[in-house]
């Protein structure tokens, strides 16, 4: 298996782009930025086929290039780990990746940055796959630093706008706090195990009798620190919804196929060092239930169309850390593959909406669009289904259907879980009805201005279809059990732990009945002259609420008043820097001695005679005295 060349090919499309691409014209930049990674998602789905046929006896197959940092006894090198949890990542990464690089050859075809754009997305998508396939914590860190990187360069890609490049410099700092406390998590592993080999982690735990059970959870609650920074999970999600200032194939991008998905592949890499920790395993649980809550309800309250998205996948992202932290971790990574369909479907055909409407943000300005764009009606609504898991045929349900199960069945759930994410599931049918009547239902409230063609057509086709099939894979024990899903991770992931004296049938049902009844308030509530809407704007009780939400639940001005305006009043006291005073002083110090010595240098004979005899006295008495 040729792994190396799965980032190869995006990496040679980056330096392509980036070299040449001002002299390329705009048929060879899309070329090459779409077709170095199609190159990959072929590659990708011919090696997934040979690993299923012929799987490893090991389970994995390891491809060392060359050894990269050797110091002492410790030693990382450019090596490439594939396995079953690395086959579902390139898979979503290669393949969604491929279909967003298709939709931005016509959606930036006007842009005048469009090779720096696919340049941008190319290194994207390669830093996300040496993350995936890392086979080291070093690497794994590299690749983790580099869509980092590629998430403020794209955030900010029309840096001609203040807003845009604060959102993006806004996404780079606060994912460096994560960042950090991961640095922190892996010199921690380095202290405890002697490496930061992931197999030789592994093996260290499953063959060492006993371990430090504080620094173990210590280490895995930086890990965890650095996986909320990446996936935008309480406390550090303030990022994400202002992410929407890049291009809609950039947040497609982050929020399906990279960025935000790399704190749950890191949770599920590095699952044996959070088994150790039942607190660990919690915290995980508890930040995910929060924060689908929080961000659910933000997203009822939004009017710009994107951020409804973005703070949907705050949101889902939720239910991911919450399946982890019960111990589910096929749920979590099924959710994952399922999420990766409908939200790039979402964006994408949210994106092409926007263009269609004028650029028009606002939902509440758009509305009769399923007659004008029929396409993309359709295939929104199919993926707005799978985001709201209505029950049976939107893959949605049955992959977050078993989240919903495992959150009370496992060992590890509980009824609290069980009701954050039950009343999670209310909120998102909700909002994502409340999305789709008002961007396609009602009168037309801004013109069309343009029609969208095949190349931006074609990926919401595709994404649309995945969306309903992609939940057959994996289905219920009472719904035919299928398992070929979490068949291929068997070798890899443990099953989760089942509690006794729970029906299944009566949890789906329960489930099924809360996502119908939210689409129907959705329904009743936005078809009838907006009744909600406007007692949010008559009340001012619900108006409070409402802007309430609007902000996010006001994280923003929190972290305002506890960080930024601290930071602020320090940076103004020490406007003319203390460190520099010190060195004044001691300046001012010797220029002080140099005057008061130069007042002894007269240039009088009878004077330095003076000096010299009473320097001669003053040696003499203390020698006497002495």
């Amino acid at each position: 298996m040729q792994l190396a060349l799965l980032p190869a090919f995006p990496f040679l499309g980056f330096l392509l782009l980036a070299f040449f691409g001002r002299r390329l014209p705009q048929s060879a930049i899309a070329f090459i930025g779409t077709g170095s990674v199609s190159i990959s998602a072929l590659l990708g789905i011919y090696i997934a086929v040979h690993y299923i046929t012929s799987p490893p006896s090991s389970g994995y197959v390891i491809q060392t290039l060359w050894e990269w940092i050797q110091v002492g006894n410790f030693s990382s090198g450019i090596t490439f780990y594939y396995d079953a949890l690395s086959l579902v990542f390139v898979f979503v990464i290669t393949f969604v990746g491929a279909l967003i690089h298709l939709y931005s050859t016509e959606f930036m075809e006007h842009d005048k940055s469009y090779a720096r754009f696919f340049a941008y997305m190319n290194l994207f998508v390669c830093s996300m796959l040496l993350l995936v396939l890392a086979d080291n914590l070093v690497l794994l860190y590299l690749g983790w630093e580099g869509v980092g990187l590629c998430s403020y360069l794209l955030i900010g890609f029309w840096y001609e706008e203040t807003q845009n490049g604060q959102a993006a410099q806004k996404a780079f700092i606060i994912t460096r706090i994560g960042d950090t406390a991961l640095a922190l998590g892996l010199f921690l592993l380095f202290y405890q195990y002697g490496s930061l080999q992931i197999l030789s982690i592994n093996n260290v735990i499953q063959h060492q009798p006993t371990h430090d059970s504080s620094l173990t959870t210590l280490a895995a609650l930086l890990l965890l620190g650095g996986a909320v920074g990446k996936s935008a999970q309480l406390p550090l999600q303030t990022w994400l919804p202002d992410a929407m200032a890049g291009p809609s194939p950039v947040s497609a991008l982050i929020h399906a196929a990279t960025m935000v998905t790399a704190g749950v592949y890191l949770i599920t890499r590095m699952h044996f060092v959070f088994e150790l920790s039942p607190t660990a395993m919690t915290t995980v649980a508890v930040v995910g239930a929060l924060t689908l809550l929080i961000a659910g309800t933000s997203a009822l309250a939004q009017y710009d169309i994107k951020r409804v998205l973005a703070y949907s996948t705050v949101s889902q992202l939720g239910y991911m850390f919450l399946a982890l932290g019960v111990g589910a971790w096929t749920a979590a990574i099924f959710h994952f593959m399922i999420h990766a369909f409908f939200k790039a479907l979402l964006f994408l055909a949210a994106g092409t909406v926007i263009e269609a409407q004028h650029h028009e943000h606002n939902m509440f300005k758009m509305g009769g669009l399923k007659d004008k764009l029929p396409v993309v009606y359709k295939t929104f609504i199919i993926g707005a289904a799978a985001l709201a898991a209505l029950p049976l045929i939107s893959a949605g349900f049955y992959s977050k259907d078993a989240i919903l199960w495992y959150s009370i069945s496992s060992q590890n759930g509980s009824i609290l879980l069980w009701l954050a994410a039950i009343v999670g599931s209310f909120i998102t049918a909700l909002y994502s009805t409340r999305m789709v009547v008002l961007t396609f239902f009602g009168e037309s409230k801004t013109e069309v201005s343009y029609l969208p063609k095949w190349k931006m057509i074609i990926p919401l086709i595709i994404l649309a279809f995945l969306s309903i099939v992609g939940g057959f894979i994996e289905l219920p024990h009472n719904f035919g059990h299928v398992t070929l899903f979490s068949d291929l991770l068997s070798n890899m992931l443990p099953s989760v732990q089942l509690s006794e004296g729970f029906s299944e049938l009566t949890f789906q049902l329960l489930a099924a009945v809360i996502c119908l009844l939210g689409i129907f308030l959705g329904w009743k509530l936005y078809t009838n002259n907006q009744l909600l809407h406007n007692k949010l704007k008559d009340s001012t009780f619900f108006e409070s609420i409402h802007n309430f939400l609007l902000s996010g639940w006001k994280f923003d001005v929190l972290y305002n008043a506890l960080f930024q305006q601290p930071y602020r009043l320090l940076a103004k006291a020490n406007k003319n820097d203390i460190v520099d005073q010190l060195n004044t002083i001691i300046v001012d110090f010797c220029n002080w001695l140099y005057q008061m010595l130069s007042f002894t240098q007269s240039g009088s004979l009878r004077w330095y005679v003076m000096g010299i005899i009473a320097g001669t006295i003053m040696i003499l008495t203390l020698q006497l005295l002495l």
